[in-house]
């Protein structure tokens, strides 16, 4: 199908990461509609939004989900119902902001990927005649980052992971439910032609953009998402895009593959400004037939959920102990009014968990678990809290049965969830034991699980190391150190990898020596636009 070219133009948005102000959401709030709860298989959404708009909005995104799967030839497991993407709908972009912590900033909606459970945050967003707004591709295009992630184990060069998830995040959904993948990305047209050139060199060439790159907002991404859609159309250059990523993943640097795989840099360079002057471009578009998704499940919140919905969307997004400490003391008033709430009772122990509070965090697990004895959430707060506490304790080998309990009972519940993997290899490590076998393969389980979580990635390749497997724990830590936006994490995981490169395989390796602090705010993994 050919699809006309770009036609109007926005400018692209930059974010910033801040904490967040508290209450403004909460007292909004009070005064809005209903709170429902969308499921799909890949996805959770609350939101105030009417239940039909809510339904079709979910099952928006499972066709999204799988289009990508049909355009990539990949297919990813259905997630265990704890690991699906949640999204939280929080209202108006002004809303949204707050909660991000940038009011008065161009954010259009965020992501944070978390093994416990990945979230992202939108606006309210209304699709109407197979239209979308920029907070919907704001979602796609971090759904695509978590889609791509998760499927595949290799570590994309960075223009690879942005211009993939800008060419997904122009889909257009059609009332006759058809999905239409690589349109045009219009929204990146403005920074093509009026934001600072990048060049093709600049793109393979990661180090050579940084040592360039200024203040003057420039065309990365734009630049990124047109080489992704050329390579991926033009006939001339088929297969090259794969054997590109296939040469990187077998060691070669970006710009080594490049070269060898699109021969002349600066003939590309040519071909892509010819490209990006067409005013018409290729796409692919999927019927309903093909995209044929189950319906999604929609329900009311009841009304301790509905009344603590603000304190769950806070600590969602995450909270400094002072913001925790203000969210729990509402929470436990919103809990004396709705005392028979399991729902309100887990959200008030995620808040005391965040405040540092853990003995109030098992009470209030407690409380929620006596309502609602399969309450997830409430389980997996306790055992946190108790993993807090047994850190403290003289008795340690009592101290982490007992956390390790409501983290089993979890597993019971659900057994592919991350959590209770986790913190299995943990009870050991943080007594100071060696690892047994069915800890270790608790903690790779849990990465299959959640490849996303960079935390995680970073705890699997330092085992990997310590039982000398340092070129498998090497290529664990290649996507953290390709990570899009950098970061101190990005870089230690770079300087660790590069070590782990050159170790002697079979021998253990010490990796102490690289993990000079804990990972900071800069080093968040969240992802916004």
């Amino acid at each position: 199908k050919t699809l006309r070219g770009p036609k109007t133009m926005r400018t692209a948005q930059l974010f910033a990461f801040a904490f967040i102000a508290i209450f403004a959401f909460a007292r909004s709030a009070e005064v809005r509609a209903e709170w429902h709860e969308a499921s799909t298989s890949h996805f959770v959404i609350y939101s105030d939004s009417r239940a039909d708009d809510l339904k079709r909005f979910a099952e928006v995104l499972e066709r999204f989900h799988r289009a990508m799967e049909l355009e990539t030839g990949r297919t990813v497991p259905p997630p265990s119902p704890s690991s699906r993407v949640t999204v939280y709908m929080v209202g108006s972009l002004d809303q949204l902001r707050e909660i991000y912590g940038a009011p008065g900033s161009n954010v259009g909606g965020f992501y944070i990927p978390r093994s416990s459970g990945s979230v992202a945050f939108v606006p309210n967003i209304r699709i109407a005649g197979g239209e979308r707004d920029r907070s919907l591709s704001t979602l796609l295009h971090e759904y695509a980052h978590h889609f791509l992630i998760s499927s595949s184990p290799h570590a994309m060069p960075r223009w690879l992971s942005e211009g993939a998830a800008e060419y997904f995040a122009s889909a257009k959904f059609l009332s006759d439910g058809s999905v239409e993948i690589g349109l045009p990305n219009n929204e990146r047209g403005w920074e093509l032609a009026n934001a600072a050139p990048v060049s093709v060199i600049e793109l393979f060439d990661l180090e050579a953009y940084n040592r360039r790159v200024g203040r003057r907002y420039d065309a990365y991404y734009g630049r990124s998402w047109l080489l992704y859609h050329y390579l991926r159309f033009e006939p001339e250059r088929g297969g090259q895009l794969t054997r590109y990523w296939a040469e990187v993943a077998n060691g070669q640097s970006s710009l080594e593959a490049a070269e060898a795989i699109f021969g002349d840099l600066d003939q590309l360079e040519d071909e892509l400004k010819r490209y990006g002057r067409q005013r018409r471009m290729a796409g692919m578009r999927f019927s309903q037939a093909e995209i044929s998704t189950g319906s999604a499940q929609v329900r009311k919140l009841d009304e301790g959920q509905q009344a603590i919905m603000p304190v769950i969307i806070r600590i969602a997004r995450g909270a400094n102990a002072e913001a925790a400490a203000d969210l729990a003391k509402s929470a436990r008033e919103i809990t004396l009014t709705f005392a028979d709430s399991a729902e309100a009772f887990a959200a008030l122990a995620a808040a005391e968990n965040a405040a540092g509070n853990f003995d109030a965090a098992i009470a209030a697990a407690d409380q929620a678990l006596a309502l609602g004895p399969s309450t997830k959430q409430a389980l997996s707060e306790k055992g946190l809290a108790l993993f807090a506490k047994a850190r403290d304790s003289e008795n340690k080998a009592q101290a982490y049965t007992e956390a390790m309990k409501p983290f089993l009972a979890l597993n019971r519940l659900e057994n592919d969830h991350p959590l209770p993997l986790i913190h299995l290899y943990r009870s050991q490590v943080e007594r100071g034991l060696e690892p047994n076998e069915t800890a270790r393969h608790a903690l790779e389980r849990a990465f299959v699980l959640a490849p996303f979580d960079h935390n995680l990635a970073f705890d699997v390749a330092l085992m990997l190391a310590a039982e000398g497997q340092t070129d498998l724990a090497a290529m664990t830590l290649a996507p953290v150190a390709a990570g899009p936006h950098g970061g101190n994490r990005a870089e230690r995981a770079n300087l660790l990898r590069n070590a782990l490169l050159k170790a002697a395989p079979g021998t253990a390796f010490d990796a102490s020596p690289f993990l000079l602090a804990p990972i900071g705010l800069e080093d968040s993994d969240e992802n916004g636009d």
